[in-house]
């Protein structure tokens, strides 16, 4: 299973268990206070999607490390062909 296929699982599943409980559709007489808490829920999990991809990409860049051998041997290659290209007779 993809992921794709996971998330529109995942958020089909709660959708379907908000519409349940915040239309009452299976006639469930649930008090009115669950309705109250059930109904600006897809607000709340937005919101805390978003907070929690901010954590995520904050932390990743936090921790991101330097490759300092790849960084050289990149340099290097970039002279190499920008010699390369001199011989060639491209003037930069």
């Amino acid at each position: 299973m993809t992921k794709l296929l996971q998330w529109l699982f995942g958020v089909s599943l709660v959708g379907t268990v908000w519409a349940l409980v915040s239309f009452d559709l299976l006639d469930l007489s649930l008090p009115q206070a669950y309705r109250d808490v059930a109904w600006p829920m897809p607000l709340y999990l937005l919101v805390s999607f978003g907070c929690y991809s901010l954590a995520t990409v904050g932390y990743r860049v936090a921790t991101f490390n330097d490759c300092e051998e790849a960084a050289k041997e990149l340099q290097e290659q970039i002279k190499e062909a920008k010699e390369d290209l001199r011989r060639k007779g491209l003037k930069m």
